[in-house]
C-alpha cells in the first residue's frame, strides 16, 4: 500500500500521485504517521491488525479512521465507538447486529462490514469496514440542490437491487436518509453504497428484538407514519416510504414534509399530504413530468396497503416517469452520459395516451353536436374547418368524438335519468331526420282523433 506524506490517505501500490494534494506516493512504511494531542490512536494498531491513518469522520456513534488492514494489506475505514456507546448494552448489540447482518448481504450496493471486535490493551471496541472513496448524498443535495434525472434513476435503480436482497431476507432498513446512501465515484458516474444496518428491523421469526414496542427508530423527515406510531407491524414498505422522501427531496429540493421539531414533522407525516412535485417546477433546474406526482403520491401513501409493493417497483415506476425505457435492474448497470443521452431523446407527449390503446387521442372539435348519442370513431381525422355544402343547406356541426360527452350548449340525460339543462340549439345543429320546433302533421292529426272520439258518441247515443 502507498501513502499521501501530506494528508495521509492511503492508495494501492499502483498509484503514483495523490489526486487531493498532488504530492508523490510513497509506501505506508517509508511515511510513519505521529499521534497528536488532538488523537493519540493515530499511527497506533488496534487488534494488532488495523493502522490507523487518518481521521475521517466523527459522530455521535464514534470516530471513523481510514486505515491499512495489515494481514490483507488493504484500504479500511476503523469506526472507534466512542466509550459512552461502548458501555450502553443496547448501543453495543446494534453494532453486533449489523455485522452479523452485513455478512449475509451481498455487497454490490451495500458497504461491506468485515469485522467487530474489542482491542483489550487500548479498552475499546471497533467497527471494520470497506473504505469507500466518495460522499454522502446529503452533502451532494446541501452542493447541488437537485439530482439531474439521470443520476437520480441510476442512484434509486441501485439502491433498490440492494434494499430488495435485504427485504428478501426479511431484514428492513428503518433509517434511510440521504446520509445513509453514499455515492462513490466511477467512470459510470457513482455506485451507491447504503450504509448503517445498525437500526434494522429483522422479521425473521426467531430474531432477538432491541426495540421496545412503541419505540421510535429513524430519522423523522423520512419516517413512514406506522414507524412515526412505532407499530410492531412494520415491514419493507417502510423503507419504500424513506426512499420515495429521499427521492422528492433530490427532486424538489426541500423534504416532502416540514415542521418546527420532530413531533411537527411526525404530526405532518400522520396527517398532511405533500405538495405535488410537478408544482414544484419552477425551483428544480430540471424538468419535472407530471407523471411523477401519481408515483411519488402512491410510495408516500399513509396505508402501507395502499402502497408501492417494494422499492424495485418503486424505481421502475420513477424511471418510467421520466421516459426511460425496461426496468430498475438494467438502468443500474447503464452509465448516467447514457442514460442522459437516452432521456435526451425521450419525446414529450403532444396529448395524453389512450388508456387502452396506448396511442394519442386527437385533440377536441372546436364545435360538437347537439345530440351526445351520436356515434363516430374517436380516432378519425377530424374534419376540416372549411366544410362544403350543397346551396341552401347549412352543414352541421362535427359530432363529439367520444360517445355521451358534449359541451355546454348540449343536454345530457344519464342513465339515472340526471339531466343537465343547456340553450337550445338551432336548427343547423340539430342532426337530420328530427322535426324541428311544432310538427306540421301534428294538427291535422289530433283534429282526425277528436273528430273519431265524436262520431262514436254520437252513434251510441242514437243507438240506445
Amino acid at each position: 500500500m502507498k501513502s499521501c506524506p501530506k494528508c495521509m490517505r492511503v492508495f494501492p501500490d499502483d498509484a503514483g500521485f495523490c489526486p487531493a494534494d498532488g504530492s508523490a506516493l510513497q509506501h505506508a512504511s517509508m511515511v510513519p504517521i505521529a499521534n497528536t494531542k488532538e488523537d493519540a490512536r493515530l499511527g497506533t494498531r488496534l487488534c494488532d491488525r488495523y493502522e490507523l491513518r487518518r481521521v475521517v469522520a466523527d459522530g455521535g456513534m464514534g470516530r471513523v479512521y481510514e486505515g491499512i488492514d495489515k494481514q490483507t494489506q488493504t484500504r479500511v475505514a476503523v469506526k472507534v465507538l466512542h466509550d459512552d456507546v461502548a458501555k450502553d448494552d443496547v448501543s453495543l448489540a446494534r453494532f453486533k447486529r449489523e455485522y452479523a447482518i452485513s455478512s449475509q448481504l451481498p455487497h454490490t450496493y451495500i458497504v461491506k462490514v468485515m469485522d467487530f471486535q474489542r482491542d483489550e490493551v487500548a479498552g475499546v471496541w471497533l467497527l471494520v469496514m470497506e473504505f469507500l472513496d466518495g460522499e454522502e448524498l446529503r452533502f451532494t443535495l446541501k452542493r447541488e440542490k437537485n439530482l439531474e434525472p439521470a443520476r437520480l434513476v441510476r442512484m434509486l435503480a441501485q439502491t433498490a437491487i440492494g434494499l430488495d436482497e435485504a427485504h428478501g431476507r426479511q431484514f428492513v432498513h428503518r433509517d434511510l436518509k440521504p446520509d445513509n446512501l453514499f455515492l462513490c465515484g466511477t467512470r459510470e458516474g457513482g455506485d451507491v453504497k447504503i450504509l448503517d444496518f445498525g437500526s434494522v428491523k429483522d422479521k425473521n421469526k426467531d430474531a432477538k428484538k432491541l426495540t421496545v414496542l412503541g419505540t421510535t427508530i429513524g430519522s423523522p423527515y423520512y419516517m413512514a407514519p406506522e414507524q412515526a406510531q412505532g407499530l410492531d407491524t412494520l415491514d419493507a414498505r417502510a423503507d419504500v416510504f424513506a426512499l420515495a422522501a429521499i427521492t422528492y427531496e433530490c427532486i424538489t429540493g426541500t423534504v416532502p414534509f416540514t415542521g418546527n421539531n420532530g413531533p411537527s414533522i411526525l404530526l405532518a407525516i400522520l396527517t398532511k399530504d405533500p405538495e405535488p412535485v410537478s408544482t414544484r417546477s419552477a425551483a428544480s433546474k430540471y424538468p419535472i413530468p407530471a407523471a411523477l406526482d401519481d408515483v411519488l403520491e402512491e410510495a408516500l401513501a399513509k396505508n402501507p396497503n395502499i402502497r408501492t409493493k417494494s422499492v424495485g417497483d418503486f424505481a421502475t415506476a420513477i424511471g418510467r416517469a421520466y421516459g426511460f425505457a425496461g426496468d430498475h435492474k438494467t438502468w443500474a448497470c447503464i452509465p448516467v452520459a447514457e442514460l442522459a443521452r437516452e432521456l435526451a431523446t425521450v419525446p414529450t407527449p403532444a396529448s395524453e395516451p389512450n388508456a387502452v390503446l396506448g396511442q394519442p387521442i386527437p385533440p377536441f372539435p372546436a364545435a360538437v353536436a347537439a345530440d351526445p348519442f351520436t356515434v363516430r370513431d374517436p380516432f378519425a381525422a377530424a374534419p376540416s374547418k372549411s366544410v362544403t355544402a350543397p346551396m341552401g343547406v347549412t352543414p352541421s356541426a362535427p359530432p363529439s368524438p367520444v360517445l355521451g360527452l358534449a359541451t355546454q350548449d348540449s343536454r345530457v340525460v344519464g342513465t339515472r335519468g340526471a339531466s343537465v339543462a343547456a340553450p337550445q340549439s338551432g336548427p343547423s345543429d340539430r342532426p337530420a331526420g328530427l322535426p324541428a320546433g311544432r310538427a306540421p302533421w301534428l294538427l291535422p292529426v289530433v283534429a282526425g282523433v277528436v273528430a273519431l272520439a265524436v262520431g262514436i258518441v254520437a252513434f251510441l247515443a242514437l243507438a240506445r
